[in-house]
């Protein structure tokens, strides 16, 4: 295909997509639940049941409400959108009381994975941010024959929980303050007693050219009050840089994500210009090409900061119908 055909095809994507985001009515899908092996799931579905299935994984600290303007246009596209809670939000239980609430990335990753199980999708499209970006890419990591296609929000997510845990410059460590308060007991307090006002300023610290409705934020809020989110969000900041055990069934699979494996899946990347966590490079990088071999589109998003689903919902929606058209 030429280079101009391939901008005509972009281009009526975008338009077709756009149309779309106009006409869709901003309701959230249908509230379901469905059973892992480890978890109750709770979840929205939208969108034809024969359609193909779009997964949409939100981040710390939020929930599927996230997503409420995103999922519309894809299911009026003919998609399958399937938006479930974490492990620690809203809805989603653990099935066993006495289980310790862990949530290393390979166990947010597993969830993803059952979750696509337990509804018999064999193949499935994977967007996320966040932990839920992280939670998208491992998967695409360990099962790349079965994630179709891949949006990520905020580039490479995976972690090495391994070690050594290197710091990172003083401007990065200072923006990281919410870490480093989760790895004392004086943050696991605060956040018990102040989850609501402390969420609350995250988003408003990452997100600082977005301005957010008291009814968005409360809409969202209450995922908060799931009665193991204090517990599942303190061990995932004190897991990563070694003050927290994991699950022995991940240590395998952590030791390999340490490695910083490539993402072969056709992926996209789109970045929010304003997101405060990390300021994305104008061009992709050396470390972007290297890392995401089947690349198809990299997008700087201007007015966006770090909940990019929530403050340019079409821009994530239009790249998902656009990725999907080109697989």
């Amino acid at each position: 295909m030429t280079s101009m055909a391939q901008t005509r095809r972009r281009l009526l994507q975008t338009a077709a997509a756009a149309a779309l985001a106009q006409r869709a009515p901003a309701q959230p899908g249908a509230a379901r639940s469905v059973r892992t092996p480890v978890l109750e799931i709770g979840y929205l579905e939208s969108g034809p049941s024969q359609g193909f299935p779009v997964i949409l994984l939100h981040g710390f600290p939020d929930d599927v409400h996230a997503y409420d303007t995103v999922a519309p246009p894809l299911a009026q596209a003919g998609y399958r959108v399937l938006v479930p809670y974490l492990r620690g939000y809203g809805t989603t239980r653990f099935r066993d009381a006495a289980a310790a609430r862990m949530a290393e990335q390979a166990a947010i990753a597993q969830d993803a994975l059952d979750f696509a199980e337990a509804l018999g999708l064999p193949r499935f499209a994977l967007a996320g941010y966040d932990w839920g970006g992280r939670a998208a890419a491992i998967a695409a990591v360990l099962h790349p024959d079965r994630v179709r296609a891949l949006i990520l929000m905020s580039g490479y997510p995976i972690q090495n929980t391994v070690g050594p845990f290197t710091p990172g410059p003083p401007e990065a460590e200072a923006r990281l303050w919410y870490q480093w308060y989760f790895n004392t007991e004086r943050g696991r307090a605060g956040l018990a007693a102040n989850r609501r006002p402390l969420c609350r300023l995250l988003w408003q610290m990452w997100s600082p050219t977005w301005h957010f409705t008291d009814e968005e934020y409360n809409r969202t809020a209450p995922s908060f009050d799931n009665p193991d989110f204090v517990d599942v969000v303190i061990h995932s900041y004190r897991h990563r840089i070694g003050n927290a055990p994991g699950e022995e069934r991940f240590k395998a699979v952590e030791q390999q994500l340490a490695k910083r494996p490539r993402i072969e899946v056709p992926t996209t990347l789109l970045y929010g210009a304003d997101d405060v966590l990390g300021r994305p490079s104008p061009e992709p990088t050396a470390a972007e090409r290297a890392l995401f071999p089947s690349l198809q589109d990299r997008r700087v998003i201007p007015g966006a900061g770090h909940f990019l689903p929530r403050e340019k919902p079409d821009a994530l929606s239009s790249a998902m119908v656009q990725l999907l058209a080109a697989r």
